[in-house]
């Protein structure tokens, strides 16, 4: 029987030459589709093209090129059977020991502007994916690597001898797996090309991204998964394993910090502090504030709640220094997350051998508000994404007296906040910090008064936000008891113009928003 063969198919060419390279020096006969063999030949590799092995050239303006039993039978040929090396010896085929393809760019054609329905059906890989599956399926004699980051652990494997029938496997897995994400990318642009996010039939292809310490109890076992196109976790710098929990904890805290787009109507120049910092405990806001400086509003979120805060997770907006340390150490938290860390600030926070902190891109909050949503129900799920077809939010004063410019900006700052706060919900605001939250009531008025006192003495002159609208009078004349002087609720009840008398009789601004923002 000759001896190896390496088949190489690759659209993406990133390490090929590497890999081929190696193959080369460990004795391997290299054969390729005529782009890849060409490219080869050019970087001065010796590679024969797949046609000297299956006597055609490449078909019908390349559609056909390496659909041959010259070229599967090297691939799929059990190296145990006897009958299968005979057929290989008798019809001079190679034995193929590794299968290097990566598929036609099917996806990228799909999201490129402009490309006509032709240009996209020509990208639809055939010979491609027929080679990984039967690789795939050869597993226990052939690797197969469908991903250029494979190809340094293959190459350090042929070093020591070779590869193992593990990694192998690990290999067919990613290779049937890259086919399912292919084939489903596929149906799902037949299926309705201009409705790519919400396909007739969903198929999830996930991939562990981190063992937890335990799901949402002690008593679970529990991993966490991230699909293809899934933005990079945040970055553990020290401290214990991340359980669930946290995870969800850290995540409601970084949609705090996503920049605050103004809605139309909104007064220009009203000037806004530039760093946030947000506390959450179980998913729920206990502190947000914004400052000029990442230091000072660290303080003004911990000091808007310091109760709540006791076993928090901390995001902050901005680099933490070494002052804004000294501050986190002296408070017992689960999690300080941040754009980076001063040397000297993390010295100083891992002396605390518990507590975790995470390093996150500084795009990744404004990247968690754009992405899509996944959420279960009744052993179903709920997709949703932002709809860009949307109007945009647009505010408009219902009072003969207007926000002043600070309340505009306390007004704009609480509705930010108060969108990652569970419904019904009500925040109350002043000077960009959240003096109270309330969430998950089952009633405004509740909320209302909950979140007023919880602001205790500084409720008076303050602003107040709320998720959705005052169904009567009562949640509004509530805020007006407690002192509130401004207010943003969306619009649509049917009572809206009672509401908007109850504002004007107590001499105090409310603004409507068109948008509401629920959260269950």
């Amino acid at each position: 029987m000759a001896g190896p063969a390496a088949l190489l198919s690759v659209s993406d060419r990133t390490g090929i030459e590497s890999l081929a390279s190696a193959l080369q020096q460990y004795g391997y006969a290299l054969y390729g589709t005529s782009g890849t063999a060409a490219h080869l030949r050019a970087a001065g590799l010796p590679c024969e093209d797949v046609e000297a092995l299956t006597g055609f050239p490449p078909l019908c303006d390349g559609r056909v090129k390496t659909l041959h039993p010259k070229i599967f039978a090297g691939i799929l040929a059990d190296r145990t059977r006897a009958q299968h090396l005979a057929d290989l010896a008798q019809y001079d085929i190679p034995p193929f020991a590794v299968v290097a393809v990566n598929l036609y760019p099917f996806e990228e054609a799909v999201r490129r502007p402009g490309a006509s329905e032709a240009e996209i059906v020509e990208q639809i890989d055939i010979g491609g994916v027929t080679l990984l599956r039967a690789a795939a399926k050869n597993y226990a004699h052939v690797a197969v690597l469908s991903d250029p980051q494979q190809y340094a652990g293959y190459t350090t494997a042929l070093a020591r001898g070779g590869s193992s029938l593990e990694e192998r496997r690990v290999w067919a897995t990613a290779a049937f797996a890259r086919c399912e994400r292919y084939d489903a990318a596929i149906a799902a642009h037949f299926a309705g090309a201009a409705d790519l996010d919400l396909p007739d039939t969903l198929r999830m292809q996930l991939t562990r991204a981190a063992r937890l310490r335990y799901g949402e109890n002690p008593q679970t076992r529990a991993a966490f998964y991230l699909g293809p196109n899934a933005m990079r976790l945040p970055k553990q710098l020290s401290g214990k394993t991340l359980s669930y929990n946290n995870l969800l904890d850290l995540d409601s805290c970084l949609r705090l910090l996503a920049p605050i787009e103004a809605p139309l109507g909104f007064p220009a120049g009203v000037v806004r502090h530039a760093v946030a910092a947000a506390i959450v405990k179980h998913t729920v806001p206990c502190g947000l504030a914004a400052r000029a400086n990442v230091h000072d509003a660290v303080v003004a979120a911990l000091g808007a709640d310091p109760i709540s805060a006791f076993g928090g997770i901390v995001a902050c907006g901005a680099e933490v220094d070494e002052a804004t340390a000294d501050v986190l150490a002296s408070r017992f938290l689960e999690v300080v997350a941040a754009p980076s860390f001063s040397p000297a600030a993390l010295e100083r926070l891992q002396k605390k051998k518990n507590l975790r902190l995470l390093e996150f891109d500084a795009s990744l909050p404004t990247a968690l508000l754009e992405a899509g949503k996944v959420r279960s129900a009744l052993g179903g799920i709920l997709v949703e994404h932002p709809d860009p077809s949307a109007p945009p939010d647009a505010w408009t004063v219902m009072t003969e007296i207007a926000p002043t410019r600070e309340q505009w900006r306390d007004l704009l700052f609480g509705f930010g906040a108060v969108r990652q706060v569970k419904s019904n919900a009500a925040v109350v605001i002043s000077d960009e910090v959240t003096l109270g939250v309330c969430g998950g009531q089952t009633n405004r008025v509740a909320a209302v008064e909950l979140a007023c006192e919880r602001a205790g003495d500084g409720v008076r002159g303050a602003v107040l936000a709320t998720d959705g609208f005052f169904p009567f009078a009562d949640g509004l004349e509530a805020a007006i008891r407690a002192g509130i002087s401004a207010v943003i609720a969306p619009s649509g009840s049917v009572r809206d113009a009672e509401v908007i008398e109850a504002a004007r009789n107590a001499d105090i601004a409310l603004v409507f928003a068109a948008r509401r923002y629920f959260l269950h």
